[in-house]
Parts: structure tokens; C-alpha cells; sequence
């Protein structure tokens, strides 16, 4: 193989239990994004819009969308001989396979591919941000600092520092010490798990800390172990548009951010194009009686209704008399004729039947989990359907196909579930 400056290890294995269903069937990087992207496109952008052309994917929860939606990198300019894009599954190692069991195991598990690239540097991303950075100038940084170790931080409000990873920081950025999740937190540089390192250093770290952690991660243990031995590692301050979109509310949140007029992240920046795998769609097409207002629709949709301050993934279905508000409706939705949906997330490959009002109702948390569903948004998993007529409340979640004898009057209250799927894990 070339060798390579710097290659980047994606790490997108994750399950991202607090989105609950909608990662029922799907790992977190795969989740659908402003109605035509995937959570991986953002940092696979990143990547190529830097220069780094050679990225290893580690996958390992319910990877087959995300494997077909990467396939071999063509839409970001990655399907090349030398370099390019290579998912890195778990597999067997002698008589035996090992899942990986921390975010530092993994790469351990994969230094044999990275050798391969004989790499100076090696960039660590991981595959559920959404944010555009230019990891060439970190690379600089890291450079001109002499760095062991380099890791992006951004500031973050003191009160909520206690829920990060905090670097504690002499005043010309060199780090000190790593704090997971303070309680009395001396700083507010919160980590965003990325990092650059010098390989050769990171290398005898992952051999070191292998024989003391088989779950080795970044941040419990391989940061630590090299502030202990004193090796340099510096904060990179990154300032722009970054968000882990981890909860159900923070997801929607998002989302409902790119329909400002001026939007705090904008996916029409010609000068750092996000890329993603979208086949060739047909044109949008809103019929005569449609209204649709302050909302982004991707290619495909077919608009009867009234569409309000919501996100419309490719191919979805409105029809006439229905009327959206402040919700998520991902690609190949059918929603039916004289529908009232409000702040609802509809996954994908979903059918919603006539005379179905979703989001109505008290606020009450969900039955089966009331920490995850508690913010008034109502979850449909993908491929579920709900039949005409029912009334749908608040903080529920409806999961494969339902039937109008599991609705009590017709309805199902707030905080109520319909789980169907055999084996259907919603957490």
C-alpha cells in the first residue's frame, strides 16, 4: 500500500440506545439527517473536503444499512485504488472472534489495516456528529505543537459541565488532566471524541493498555495513560456549529433547526458540500389545494396536504386534507388523506393511514421509557403502520404493524406504546 500522512478510523458500531426505536434496526450513524443524509455523511465529508482520502469504518451493531449506504465510497470520492473507504467488521482471530469492547479496543483490533498505510498521524472521529470541520488544520496544530496527542474541545455553559469528558488545561492549551464527568468541574473545555495522534505513540499505548483493559477507551484509559507518562497532548478549540444529536428531543431539535431562514448549519455551503449515497429521485410535485411553509422536502415528495416548520425525507406521501406540524417524516413515508400530525418523528418506510391524528394530549412520559420519551414527541419505528381513524397522544411509540383492536376507543393515551416487532428492543 501508499503510504499515507494521516488515515481516519470512523468509529460508527455505536447502538444509541436514547434514540430509542429509531435505532431498533439500525446503528446510530445510519439514522436519517435533514431529510436526505445519514449522521456518517457529515464526518465521511469531513474527511474528503480535508484531503484524507483513507478511512477505515469500524462497524459492529446492525450494520447492513449503514455497510449499503456507504458501499465503496463513491459518493464521497472514496472508491479508490490506494486508500478510499474499508469497512472494518469484528472477525474471527485465531479459534475465536472478539466483538470490539471499547472505542480505543477497536482500533486496537484494526492496527494490523492501519499498518498497512504506514501512517504519520491518525485521525479518530466518531460516526454520530453533525458539524463540518477541516481536520487538515487540526493536523497543523498538532504539528506545530509537537503533539503526542491532540484532541478537539469545545467550550460548553460550566452548569452543564459535569456531563462531559473535561480537559483541564495549562494556559497555553496543553492538557493537564482529563476529567470524566466532574461533579465540581475546574473547566468547561468539554471533549467532542475526536483526536489526532502520532501513530507510533498510539500504537504502544493500545499494546500497553490492552494487557490492563479488554475494554479499552479513549477517554477512561488511553488519554489518561498518556498524561501519566507525560507525553504532550494538546487542546484543539474548535468554535463552529457541532451537535451529538444522542436524545430523542436533541434529534428533533436539530432537525427543526435547518428550517430557520438563516439556519445556525447550512447544507448549502458550495464550499464544503456535505455528500451522501442518493439515488436518482423523481421531482417534488405539491398539488393544487397543497400549502407547504418553512419546511425542507427532499426529491420525491408528493405534497396534497399543508406541510409546516417540518423536515420530509425522499418519496413521502401527503395526502389531501392532512396537515403536518414541527415533525420529522423520513423517506418512503405515506401519510393518508385528512391526517393531523404534530411534533412526531415518522421513521422510514412508514404508512400512516386516513383520519390519524398523532401528538395530541398531556404531556405524560412514556410507559416503558419514561426517560427517553419525555419531551412531547411521539415515535413511529420504521416500517410500522397505523391504521385509519386512531387518535395517537403524546411521548408514544408505535413500532411495527398496528392493528385499530390494540387502540382502546380508538386511541392510545400519552405515554402509551405498541410494540410489535418480535424481539423489538425500544430502549
Amino acid at each position: 500500500m501508499k503510504k499515507k500522512e494521516m488515515i481516519a478510523m470512523l468509529l460508527a458500531g455505536g447502538q444509541g440506545s436514547r434514540l430509542g426505536v429509531l435505532t431498533n434496526s439500525k446503528a446510530k450513524p445510519a439514522v436519517s439527517f435533514g431529510g436526505k443524509y445519514r449522521f456518517i455523511d457529515f464526518p465521511m465529508s469531513n474527511c474528503i473536503n480535508s484531503g484524507v482520502d483513507t478511512v477505515g469504518v469500524l462497524t459492529q451493531y446492525q450494520p447492513l444499512l449503514l455497510n449499503r449506504h456507504i458501499g465503496i465510497g463513491i459518493p464521497w470520492d472514496l472508491d479508490r485504488s490506494s486508500g478510499g473507504v474499508t469497512i472494518l467488521a469484528p472477525h474471527m482471530k485465531g479459534e475465536h472472534g472478539e466483538w470490539y469492547s471499547g472505542t480505543a479496543n477497536a482500533i486496537y483490533q484494526n492496527i494490523e489495516f492501519i499498518e498497512e498505510y504506514d501512517p504519520d498521524y491518525i485521525l479518530i472521529l466518531a460516526g454520530d456528529h453533525i458539524y463540518k470541520m477541516d481536520y487538515s488544520k487540526m493536523l497543523d496544530f498538532h504539528k506545530q505543537k509537537n503533539c503526542d496527542a491532540t484532541i478537539a474541545v469545545r467550550e460548553v455553559p460550566l452548569e452543564e459541565a459535569d456531563r462531559f469528558g473535561i480537559m483541564n488545561c495549562n494556559p497555553d492549551d496543553s492538557i493537564y488532566e482529563f476529567d470524566e464527568k466532574p461533579k465540581n468541574p475546574k473547566s468547561n473545555l468539554a471533549s467532542m471524541g475526536l483526536y489526532i495522534f502520532t501513530w507510533k505513540k498510539l500504537r504502544e499505548a493500545l499494546v500497553a493498555d490492552y494487557r490492563d483493559h479488554d475494554n479499552s477507551d479513549f477517554g477512561k484509559h488511553i488519554i489518561p495513560r498518556m498524561l501519566g507518562e507525560n507525553q504532550v497532548v494538546f487542546a484543539y478549540r474548535f468554535n463552529d456549529y457541532w451537535k451529538d444529536v444522542g436524545t430523542i428531543e436533541s434529534y428533533w431539535m436539530a432537525n427543526m433547526e435547518l428550517i430557520k431562514t438563516l439556519p445556525d448549519f447550512n447544507l448549502y455551503d458550495d464550499f464544503w458540500k456535505i455528500y451522501t449515497d442518493s439515488e436518482h429521485q423523481s421531482p417534488q410535485y405539491t398539488g393544487p389545494e397543497a400549502d407547504v411553509r418553512a419546511s425542507l422536502l427532499a426529491d420525491g415528495c408528493e405534497i396534497y396536504g399543508a406541510v409546516y416548520n417540518s423536515v420530509l425525507g425522499a418519496d413521502t406521501f401527503v395526502g389531501e386534507g392532512t396537515v403536518i406540524r414541527d415533525s420529522i417524516i423520513m423517506e418512503g413515508g405515506h401519510i393518508g388523506k385528512n391526517s393531523r400530525i404534530e411534533r412526531a418523528i415518522i421513521d422510514e418506510q412508514c404508512a400512516i393511514g386516513d383520519n390519524v391524528v398523532i401528538g395530541e394530549g398531556d404531556n405524560i412520559p412514556n410507559n416503558l421509557k419514561p426517560k427517553i420519551y419525555d419531551t412531547g414527541i411521539t415515535v413511529v419505528a420504521e416500517h410500522a403502520v397505523v391504521p385509519d381513524g386512531v387518535t395517537i397522544g403524546k411521548n408514544c411509540v408505535i413500532a411495527g404493524v398496528s392493528s385499530l383492536d390494540e387502540y382502546t376507543d380508538n386511541r392510545l393515551c400519552s405515554g402509551g406504546s405498541i410494540i410489535h416487532e418480535p424481539g423489538a428492543n425500544n430502549s
